[in-house]
């Protein structure tokens, strides 16, 4: 079948006739978009924070299949990828030195939380095909989002806005037996749009034990109601399998990094799951200067995992509803802009832990054994938020938040105590102020400054003892962050650059202290200094009818260290923050002709990276050089056909993708640090978009 496709194409294409004409001009500049993820929209240039915008363009330059080498090119942004479901973020070093996952950081899809109510993030799973854009809100500058510690991830639906009627099929395939599958469909008329998606993607991995299945369908739209109301709505539906290779020791990384850790190649672990992830949001005009809008959202979601060290199954039930007011006027006859709002979350996470026989049966794989461990949880989480945005003057711009947060919940233990005993613990209120400036020099150039609060609550993992009680004198992680930069477009909007100074300051800094294998236990152990310089330029070197090329440079450099760190009576002040590189590098050049041919190409560099809190190990560094090729016709004046191919680690760079912060061996095993890169690996794909105009 896919043969016959590509030979039909490609007889297609020989009777066809080019996109001709000129290239496809850029009709908003950088600078001038509206951030999205905030209550107040606000544009770019205005913005008293750094946040990043990843566009529909910048995700169709990668190959369609994850997220983590389109956020590496992100100034601040560092995303590990151990497998396709093996991942982590971390902004400007928060997060860094988590053990497994993303955590301190939080994430939304069209303002549905990605992120329970714990703090821990999913969103590897979400297909790009689906997104038209993601901002990301670097430090704790977003009160109506909750002031992560990290910052926030905001990704915002495709929508079809220009198609009466089209149906999209492709296919990509690649090295490792990868192959995906997309058929998008999408209407749009004066009062609704409707996009929906059906991916499926498969690979058997670089290394052992490392395959991969899932299936995802997407659909979301919008209906006014009259002048004044309009709803949206958003459901994907997920089926994930997902085998885990794990991390490697040393040796096992340079001489064989194929290999999966032999405890996992055992049992032939996995994680599995569906996932069913739903909003649905009302937005009403009220009069000229007031607007309401709310939104009720669940994510509901059936996990099996069986890891060498037992098997986990678990299920969460998670519910909430967000709902703002926004109003424009003038105060003290400035103009202004304020939202007063709310998010209340409610989560059920049942889970239970059995013993894994697979060393009774070798070759078997995991043989669910005998259950040891039953627990109940019920988590909430609510945030009470109030923004204020004045235009003091006509160059002058404030911004200022501040929120209320508090997350509680209880543990019950069912295995032990039959449903007899809950143990409840809240974190109290946390507040979180923000405020900022940002004040014109001239046209298009902009000086910004803020202060913001973030905080971070351990997550329930971290709370137990060894013997299932809550550690209740943990404390939340909290952080000041300080902030200023210049933005600036030069040439007539040929240029577009920013260069952003940052320092954050965290205090109750939580530590996962090793004490068998696979538990880790919390504990508060001082404090860590993080503090960089991030700067990025985007020229537009060439633009006419027939060619343009784009280039881009950023990148950070940081000086994350541990401040009054004492942890196990050892004392790592001064050390550099364990999990996070001292900089990064992007530097890239993009190609477009007036006939549909395209060239991406991007070179990306990455520092070393210290592995333990001692620094005693540290990572290589590395760097990745991935280039694109595109070509796009039509034919039949309604068929549009795209036909791409490209190569990642085009140098074949042998580097550690993921590490795993402050491994610990057992017994005389070395330490396993280190998740390997996938060597050198093509993708090629195929599409046709058959559009009704």
């Amino acid at each position: 079948m896919v043969r016959i496709s590509i030979v039909c194409i490609f007889t297609l294409q020989f009777y066809s006739a080019t996109i001709s004409g000129q290239t496809k001009k850029d009709t908003t500049s950088l600078s001038e978009i509206i951030v999205k993820a905030s209550a107040i929209g606000t544009s770019l240039q205005n913005s008293i924070s750094t946040v990043a915008i990843v566009s529909r363009k910048d995700i169709d330059k990668s190959d369609g299949v994850i997220l983590s080498p389109i956020f590496n090119k992100v100034p601040g942004i560092y995303m590990q990828q151990g497998s396709l479901n093996t991942n982590r973020i971390t902004i400007r070093g928060i997060g860094a030195r988590a053990q497994y996952g993303t955590n301190r950081i939080k994430a939304y899809f069209d303002e549905i939380p990605l992120t329970n109510a714990e703090g821990e993030t999913d969103i590897e799973d979400i297909d790009l095909e689906t997104i038209g854009q993601i901002e990301i809100i670097k430090g704790p500058n977003s009160n109506s989002f909750g002031s992560g510690l990290g910052g926030v991830i905001h990704l915002s639906s495709k929508h079809n806005i220009f198609d009466p009627l089209f149906v999209k099929s492709g296919i990509t395939m690649g090295s490792f037996g990868l192959f995906k599958q997309n058929v998008s469909a999408g209407y749009h008329d004066s009062k609704s749009t409707l996009f929906s998606n059906y991916s499926h993607i498969q690979s058997e991995g670089y290394r052992a034990n490392s395959a991969y299945d899932r299936k995802a369908f997407h659909i979301n739209g919008e209906q006014k109601l009259g002048l004044n109301n309009s709803m949206s709505f958003l459901a994907i539906l997920t089926r994930l399998k997902g085998y885990i290779p794990s991390s490697l020791n040393i040796t096992d990384y340079q001489k064989d990094p194929k290999k999966a850790a032999n405890n996992w190649a055992a049992a032939q672990g996995f994680e599995s799951y569906d996932k069913f992830l739903m909003g649905l949001s009302y937005h009403h005009q009220l009069a000229h200067h007031w607007s309401v809008k709310a939104s009720l959202f669940s994510n509901l979601k059936n996990a099996f995992e069986p890891r060498p060290f037992d098997i986990l199954d678990d299920e969460t039930n998670y519910f909430g509803i967000r709902s703002s007011i926004n109003h424009e006027g003038k105060l003290f006859y400035r103009p202004f802009k304020l939202s007063l709002g709310t998010e209340l979350s409610t989560e059920q996470y049942h889970f239970s832990l059995s013993e894994n026989l697979y060393q009774l049966q070798p070759n078997q794989g995991s043989i669910v054994g005998k259950e040891f461990s039953k627990i109940k949880q019920n988590r909430s989480y609510s945030n009470y938020f109030l923004e204020l945005n004045v235009l003091l003057s006509e160059r002058l711009h404030l911004e200022s938040g501040l929120a209320l947060n508090q997350s509680k919940y209880d543990l019950q233990d069912i295995f032990q105590n039959n449903g007899s005993q809950k143990q409840r613990y809240t974190f109290g209120n946390v507040c979180s102020p923000r405020l900022g400036f940002s004040y014109q020099i001239s046209e298009g150039k902009n000086l910004f400054t803020s202060l913001s609060k973030g905080f971070s609550v351990p997550s329930v993992a971290e709370t137990l003892s060894p013997e299932g009680q809550i550690n209740t004198d943990l404390k939340p992680e909290i952080g000041w962050n300080y902030e200023f930069g210049f933005k600036a477009n030069w040439l007539n909007h040929r240029i577009y650059s920013e260069v952003t100074l940052f320092d954050t300051q965290i205090e109750n800094l939580l530590v996962a202290n090793s004490t068998t294998q696979g538990q880790y236990v919390g504990v508060n152990a001082g404090k860590s200094t993080h503090l960089g310089l991030e700067f990025l330029v985007n020229y537009t070197l060439l633009e006419n009818r027939q060619l343009k090329i784009d280039s881009y440079f950023s990148g950070a450099v940081n000086h994350f260290r541990f401040n009054n760190f004492i942890n196990q009576d050892i004392d790592y002040s001064g050390n550099r923050l364990t999990g996070a590189p001292n900089f990064q590098l992007n530097l890239g050049l993009d190609i477009q002709t007036g006939n549909g041919f395209i060239l991406n190409t991007s070179l990306r560099s990455v520092g070393k990276i210290p592995m333990n809190d001692s620094n005693t190990t540290y990572s290589e560094a590395y760097s990745l050089f991935d280039i694109k090729a595109s070509y796009t016709f039509s034919f039949i004046k309604i068929i549009k056909a795209e036909i791409n191919i490209g190569l990642n680690n085009v140098m074949d760079k042998h580097y550690a993708a993921s590490i795993l912060p402050n491994a610990v061996g057992f017994g005389n095993a070395l330490p396993r640090y280190y998740y390997p890169g996938n060597p050198r690996n093509y993708f090629g794909g195929i599409s046709l978009k058959y559009t009704l105009h």
